[in-house]
């Protein structure tokens, strides 16, 4: 699905999805991926399935304030454990599809909100 957005030249925006891939600022990424509003990088689960403590902790070192999980066309939410180091840090964790997720992305980042997308696809 394509998505219209608001013009943010310098930061990033979702701007197209499909069930193997986002599309960052017109560039496509397949995989599991972590989309911070300047910089894109893939990310270790290959699937839900193989989330774990450390992939969550790992996200510390970004200092979001807000983390958006994108788990495919359907929701799945994961033990609230597996977050728990960024619930210490007062860092929500929001689940959703991921087209929710890029919606949502989006206009986060069109509001200057540290947020980070973590997109998986499996």
């Amino acid at each position: 699905m394509k998505l219209h957005q608001s013009k943010v030249d310098h930061l990033n925006q979702i701007t197209a999805y499909d069930h193997e891939s986002v599309h960052v600022n017109q560039e496509r990424f397949a995989g599991s991926l972590l989309v911070l509003p300047d910089a894109v990088h893939v990310w270790r689960p290959s699937s839900f399935s193989d989330l774990s403590e450390a992939d969550f902790a790992a996200l510390l070192e970004f200092k979001p304030e807000l983390v958006l999980l994108g788990t495919g066309a359907s929701i799945q939410f994961p033990h609230p454990k597996l977050y728990t180091a960024l619930s210490a840090h007062h860092i929500g964790v929001d689940t959703m599809g991921t087209g929710a997720l890029c919606r949502t992305f989006n206009v986060l980042v069109a509001e200057d909100r540290r947020v980070m997308a973590l997109v998986l696809h499996s």
